[in-house]
């Protein structure tokens, strides 16, 4: 028999509308790291949009590196649990175990233009089936020994980021993930 063991990712992106604690702290350092670390880049006051100054100056998209630096504690926060990705009974339980930030867009001059993402990677889970619009999930608890199943519905920003076919046993599994965060 076959499994699909998944990775599921999700872009969560942030901009002067955010009006959540979480993602209001993450804008507000973010676009501060942003106006001290594009001053390391000639020409930043001539092109203060940063797609345009990226046009002028490729090594601009080291950005992304410099500026992320300044989102890690909030990270930190989240206990490896994704944010906005709710179960069926809207309970976030998807750990993450990379993530990728992106600078979208900001403007030297004008914090409104600031525009960034963050996409979240999932540690392995299994995908079971698809029930409507949602994956059905799951995991092993290695603790109880007992199988933790969640519906996770399908919405925007999310996707499967990787996908293998793996054969069980006749145990049921042949590797065991905790996944899940109860």
């Amino acid at each position: 028999m076959y499994n699909r063991i998944i990775r599921i990712c999700y872009r969560k992106i942030i901009d002067g509308a955010a009006s959540k604690a979480w993602d209001r702290l993450v804008f507000d350092d973010s676009y501060t790291e942003y106006r001290m670390q594009v001053q390391n880049f000639e020409r930043a006051a001539q092109y203060p949009l940063y797609t345009d100054l990226l046009k002028y100056n490729p090594e601009v998209i080291k950005m992304n590196h410099m500026v992320s630096g300044a989102v890690m504690g909030y990270l930190q926060l989240l206990n490896n649990i994704m944010p906005d990705v709710l179960n069926t009974l809207g309970r976030r339980f998807l750990k993450f175990n990379q993530f990728k930030f992106e600078i979208i867009n900001s403007h030297l001059e004008n914090k409104e233009k600031h525009r960034i993402s963050i996409t979240f990677y999932s540690e392995p889970v299994y995908w079971l089936d698809t029930i409507g619009q949602n994956l059905l999930l799951t995991g092993i608890d290695q603790q109880q020994d007992m199988t933790l199943t969640d519906l996770l519905p399908l919405t925007q920003y999310l996707s499967i980021y990787s996908i293998q076919n793996q054969e069980i046993n006749n145990c049921g599994t042949n590797a065991s993930y905790h996944i899940f965060s109860r």
